[in-house]
């Protein structure tokens, strides 16, 4: 069976806003497949922490191959890193497995996020074949264009209250840890899977105004670059949907909601859940000024063309 596609879209169709308050809503990638696409993005990955789901994606990229992988920030957490790393072999795994894919004649490129953001002094290197770059242009297969960057530029608490990011990175880290406990418990009690911490970023009326002000903010710079659409991650919420002309895809990440986006050889682009077995899983933003108002600096943007 093929892993559930979406049809193609011109410029001028609306894409259904698919958004990861609703989980439903994103096509889950079947198991017991194994399909090469021309691309695939992934982001927060969080490795170090235990609640990186590291073994839902090492399943994911046994069935999951392509020309180029685009890894979009945050797939280490040296945040965490310092203060005392939780880093099983899985964790390994995910490394060894994207450098055979590497070896392979796979085009990896990194993109560190603020989590790693220490390999941002790495930008325009290349190691072992993984290229390193702060944001680049991606040619999808159908012509058009996306600026891929992890997003973190926009965040106004990252760039103007950083206490305040690390503060609330551990009171996320706590909400997700109650999912363990939590899920434990439901799952005696016959119910299925359900993320306290998702729950709590989208019930929260701040939370969710700085998910549409970050979505807006990264939508023009996409604008301002002149491209079709913008691939990013960094706010753990998966989407795919239009904004103001701009195609807006979050890769989402694989703490909670385990997504990622498959550009097929024709230029389509899917956003995708991986269905794990979450028995085998460990697993408030204030507003301060106007994400709008961020720039980055495109002067050495590069254009990658996986074909």
């Amino acid at each position: 069976d093929a892993l559930p596609i979406c049809c193609h879209r011109s410029e001028t169709d609306s894409v259904p806003s698919v958004a990861m308050n609703d989980l439903s809503q994103i096509p889950r990638a079947l198991p017991h497949t194994h399909r090469r696409y021309r691309a695939i993005f992934i982001s927060d990955v969080h490795l170090g922490t235990r609640t990186s789901r590291a073994h839902a994606l090492l399943d994911f990229l046994k069935h999951h191959d392509a020309d180029a992988i685009y890894l979009v920030g945050d797939i280490v957490d040296f945040w965490k890193v310092r203060r005392g790393p939780h880093w099983p072999q899985q964790h390994n795994d995910v490394i060894q497995k994207l450098l055979r894919r590497v070896r392979h004649g796979t085009r990896l490129v990194f993109i560190p996020g603020n989590h790693d953001e220490g390999l941002r002094d790495f930008t325009g290197m290349h190691f072992g074949g993984v290229e390193v770059l702060q944001t680049v242009v991606h040619r999808a297969g159908d012509g058009r264009r996306y600026l891929v960057m992890h997003g973190d530029e926009f965040d106004v608490v990252i760039r103007t209250a950083k206490w305040l990011a690390f503060l609330g990175d551990r009171g996320y880290e706590l909400a997700l840890w109650l999912n363990n406990p939590l899920n434990w418990a439901r799952r005696h009690l016959g119910l299925g899977y359900w993320s306290l911490s998702a729950y709590l970023k989208y019930s929260v009326k701040r939370a969710v105004n700085f998910i549409g002000e970050f979505e807006a903010a990264v939508a023009a710079e996409a604008r301002r670059n002149g491209v079709d659409g913008i691939i990013c991650g960094h706010i753990h919420h998966p989407a795919d949907r239009m904004i103001d002309g701009i195609r807006y895809l979050n890769c989402g990440d694989w703490v909670e909601s385990c997504t990622a986006l498959l550009e097929h050889d024709d230029g389509r682009i899917e956003l995708v859940s991986w269905n794990v077995d979450s028995s085998r899983d460990t697993s408030s933003r204030q507003k301060l000024d106007d994400p709008a108002s961020a720039r980055i600096d495109t002067r050495h943007l590069q254009e990658v063309n996986p074909a």
